[in-house]
């Protein structure tokens, strides 16, 4: 068994992400080098003030995790029915396949979830299997070992890089004598910590039950049957016999919750299939940041739009979906939504829970795949968030990788992934370097318009000359006597309400 660090991880001690000094407002002309300025054009209803995500951040600091206060743990018996607390653990992976970096960095993520969870980590190790023990998940002897280094360093938690059975997180709980989570159930506590909206709670909530319900388990008497009448015999008639166990009406209630959350969001998902609806009558090309957790997909959307939301150096720092609309270079409108992250392993039960978030991915026009080229390992990354794709069904929608942190990135390795990504850009949402570039990209990118038009609206028209200037692309426009005289390319639908005021070419 390969220890991999020691004593040695503050929770307290984090650094706020990059891009947080370019996220507090709607970037100037001069901050680019070039007159494409990417405008925010929020709406009053949902527009996020400059400094939203700082206050956000503020208040998910605010309350602090205290070194040394650990949990009561004199009795692992019902931990699932216990809000899941994390204050001082020990990591342990199982290393099946790949080179021994490859374990080491999987183990390395898992500590980076455990602090942003707010835990404290003591001590990590992996051990070399051709697959998970069905019983320990790391076998019997190797589970003794674990149980002693818990003990030395004073650890009340076990944390197993990946997902285990019911069977297997019960008989380690009972060799270690402290409580055994896995990879599965930290990332749905960071979700629950991290979850805002209405929506984002639902779907986190939904997660955690689905989790939760094949490893209910108890022992004594919490499980003790509860008898109709007398247990034994004289209840009368029909209340003999035994009742109805505590598991089975825990199951009974948390499946009462789950469809009644299955609901809720369903209807919520109506809500958010209406505005996309919307968006697709107008013919608004949609381009969906999506990536890596941590990437740096909000501190991007914060330097295009001025969005204005939370940026965090932390894993999962927003589940929310942010919806903005910008410009490119000669005008054209499109949104610019930042989506959830993602992470190798991302439990299933997320992606079903969150499937109408992540919609957002699968019908845009354009996906932006971010990566972090600062990252031990980018090209974990990208097989990652393209398993997710697939999943979600976007593996065919078309992809503009961007290598985000490329001012800390090594130039060998960025040399390496444009050779295998030769349809990419790089950029720094903290300086603003090759956001330029970007824009560009994102504007040759973007469907093209297939309508060409030339039309005079009377000045009583202005509506269709501002819907002209929003959804299509100007070539030339001319204030006339009639009215406004343009040549420009506009999607098919708008071109349709135009056909009154043609005018002949030529």
């Amino acid at each position: 068994m390969n220890k991999l660090y020691d004593h040695g991880s503050d929770p307290t001690a984090r650094v706020h992400a990059q891009g947080r000094d370019g996220g507090r407002a709607a970037i100037a002309v001069g901050d680019l080098g070039t007159d494409a300025l990417l405008a925010s054009e929020t709406g009053s209803d949902d527009a996020a003030t400059p400094d939203q995500g700082e206050m956000e951040l503020a208040d998910r600091h605010a309350l602090r995790r205290v070194a040394g206060l650990s949990t009561e743990l004199t009795d692992v018996t019902e931990v699932e029915y216990r809000s899941l607390r994390l204050e001082r653990v020990v990591l342990i992976g199982v290393w099946t396949s790949g080179t021994q970096a490859d374990a080491d960095n999987s183990l390395m993520e898992l500590k980076l979830l455990a602090e942003t969870a707010g835990a404290m980590v003591l001590e990590g190790a992996t051990q070399r299997r051709p697959k998970p023990d069905p019983a320990t998940y790391v076998g019997r002897g190797k589970a003794g070992e674990l149980r002693d280094i818990v003990e030395s360093t004073g650890a009340d938690t076990l944390i197993c890089d990946g997902e285990l059975t019911p069977g297997q997180l019960r008989q380690l709980e009972d060799v270690v004598k402290v409580k055994v989570i896995d990879r599965t159930a930290l990332i749905l506590d960071i979700f629950a910590q991290h979850a805002r909206s209405r929506e984002g709670k639902a779907q986190v909530e939904l997660a955690q039950l689905n989790y939760l319900l094949p490893r209910l388990r108890g022992w004594g008497d919490s499980l003790s049957r509860q008898a109709g009448g007398r247990a034994g015999g004289n209840g009368g008639v029909g209340l003999r016999g035994p009742g109805e166990t505590k598991i089975e009406t825990d199951r009974r209630r948390i499946n009462a919750r789950m469809a009644k959350l299955r609901r809720q969001l369903s209807q919520m998902g109506t809500a958010r299939e209406v505005k996309r609806d919307q968006r697709r009558v107008r013919q608004v090309p949609a381009v969906a940041i999506a990536g890596y957790t941590n990437a740096g997909k909000s501190s991007l959307l914060n330097r295009l739009t001025g969005a204005g939301v939370l940026v965090e150096n932390a894993l999962f720092a927003t589940l929310d979906p942010t919806v903005r609309q910008a410009r490119t270079p000669d005008g054209r409108g499109f949104t610019l939504s930042d989506t959830v992250g993602f992470v190798r392993h991302l439990p299933h039960q997320l992606v079903e829970a969150f499937r109408s978030t992540l919609e957002e991915v699968a019908d845009a026009d354009l996906i932006l795949h971010v990566v972090d080229a600062s990252h031990p390992d980018p090209e974990q990354q990208l097989a990652s968030v393209r398993e997710v794709f697939g999943e979600i069904g976007a593996q065919d929608v078309p992809e503009l990788i961007v290598f985000n942190k490329t001012d800390a990135a090594d130039p060998i390795v960025l040399k390496q992934m444009r050779t295998r990504e030769p349809r990419s850009v790089e950029v720094s949402a903290r300086t603003g370097t090759g956001v330029s570039e970007l824009i560009e990209a994102v504007s040759v990118a973007l469907p093209e318009l297939d309508r060409e038009v030339r039309v005079v609206l009377p000045y009583e028209r202005g509506d269709l000359v501002s819907r002209v200037h929003e959804e299509g692309r100007i070539v030339a426009e001319e204030h006339t006597g009639d009215g406004t005289s343009l040549h420009a390319y506009v999607p098919a639908f708008l071109a349709g309400k135009l056909e009154e005021f043609a005018v002949p070419v030529g």
